[in-house]
């Protein structure tokens, strides 16, 4: 792919001989690489380098119009920023993206520290031993049916006629586990674990290892549950799978759009019990490969989503910040329309409960470790939701697996109805959150 320095001359002359004005462009490309194994085997190997980049154009009329190119050559660009230009006629009237204001403030300490990539060879390795020790851990684990190990160099860039120019580089390298049973006379049981960091030598592979054996030999001995009202203790995982499938409680694009559970009135209201902070943190220290602007070249912050239980604040672009007055917050992705999305969440215990809970101690309490068919359960208008999980009945640290339910509830009734934030954080691929225990929540079994 060509340097941004490149780039940004070519769409400069490009520009200029086309008569434009005003434009930015957005680009990234990806190089990647990764295993997968069956039983012994290599099974899949996939090496791709990917590359792209959005157009923006704005006319003399001030409408814009887009177009997306893998061509960064003097030509593709060319015919990106010209194809850009004729399609601005016919660009929106109203509430017309533009520049966001943040987006020639320089950057401290923009990552461009690429680790170097492993062979191949080493990788199917790696990942042949992992699937050996995982199906060697117990007899009743038959196989590894989901696996994968994967390392990928991304570089970003921005850049647009009133002269910004971003450009960042990083390496994230991930490994993941799923384990799958099969005994005479029972259910086949799974369980998974996964594991991310800069680079394949610094993968906790043996972690990922021993968590998705602990998990799967866990489910082994499963019983049925009676249906009713339960204290829950949600995994970090599963309670970020939620805090996502609700965004648009947060999304300023969402609430202008009235797709949202909130209103632009609702800053400074009660929505979550007091015990509970939720911030949007791009640069927290655990956020592997974090980004440092977004795609309107935006810097990344930390931004406030709820305090103490109180609604604190919204996720925007450019255009939703100038639409309700505040400031962008580097959550934007730019195509045919801005989009806005969480980048890196950061759930913590805003005040000691009235009594600190524990697994240990507690009776009859279901953990649900992992939420499925977010997809199809998910009402995010209504706020509502009836989710498949996989989890244990645990009395007194005694853990049972629940042979099948369903947690039904309404979102901001279970954050009005949390008792107990943990203290120990733990890191997630969608953030950093401990454990929440929330008070009487349906669950459904057989």
């Amino acid at each position: 792919m060509s340097t941004i320095n490149e780039i940004a001359n070519y769409a400069k002359e490009n520009a200029e001989k086309l008569g434009i004005q005003k434009f930015d462009i957005y680009g990234s490309t990806v190089d990647e690489t990764s295993v997968q194994v069956d039983q012994g085997e290599p099974k899949q190997v996939k090496a791709s380098n990917r590359s792209g980049v959005t157009v923006r154009v704005w006319n003399e009329e001030n409408t814009m119009g887009v177009t997306s190119t893998t061509d960064v050559d003097p030509k593709g660009l060319e015919l990106a920023l010209k194809t850009a230009y004729e399609a601005s006629f016919f660009g929106v009237k109203e509430n017309v993206p533009d520049f966001s204001p943040e987006a020639t403030i320089p950057i401290e300490n923009t990552p461009h520290d690429k680790v170097p990539q492993a062979p191949v060879s080493e990788l199917i390795e790696k990942l042949l031993v992992a699937e050996k020790e995982l199906l060697s851990a117990h007899p009743a684990i038959n196989g590894v049916p989901y696996n994968g190990l994967a390392q990928r160099d991304i570089d970003r860039f921005y850049l647009n006629s009133a002269g910004a120019v971003r450009t960042e580089s990083h390496s994230i390298a991930s490994v993941y586990l799923y384990s799958k049973t099969e005994e005479e006379g029972k259910k086949p049981r799974s369980a998974g674990a996964f594991r991310v960091n800069r680079g394949v030598e610094k993968l906790d592979i043996n972690g990922c290892i021993q968590e998705t054996v602990e998990k799967t030999i866990s489910h082994l001995n499963y019983e049925k549950i009676k249906s009713g009202k339960y204290l829950v203790v949600f995994s970090p995982e599963a309670f970020l799978s939620l805090l996502g499938a609700f965004s648009n409680l947060y999304n300023a694009q969402n609430i202008l759009d009235n797709q949202s559970l909130s209103t632009a009135d609702d800053i400074g209201k009660q929505i979550a019990s007091p015990l509970i902070s939720v911030v949007d943190d791009a640069l927290h220290p655990a956020n592997i490969g974090a980004e440092t602007f977004d795609g309107e070249g935006t810097p990344t912050r930390q931004v406030s989503l709820i305090e103490k239980g109180v609604l604190a604040g919204f996720l925007h672009s450019a255009g939703t910040a100038k639409r309700m007055n505040a400031q962008p917050t580097g959550n934007a992705s730019i195509g045919a329309k801005v989009s806005v999305s969480p980048n890196f969440f950061h759930v913590f215990r805003a005040a000691e409960p009235e009594q600190e809970l524990s697994l240990e101690t507690a009776e009859n309490v279901i953990l649900i470790d992992d939420l499925q068919a977010l997809h199809a359960g998910v009402k995010a208008l209504q706020g509502s939701f009836s989710l498949p999980f996989d989890g244990w009945l645990i009395n007194k640290g005694e853990k049972t697996s629940i042979e099948s339910a369903t947690v039904a509830g309404d979102f901001l009734e279970v954050l009005k109805s949390i008792i107990c934030v943990e203290k120990e954080p733990e890191l997630t691929p969608g953030g950093v959150c401990p454990r929440i225990w929330v008070n009487e929540l349906s669950i459904t079994g057989d």
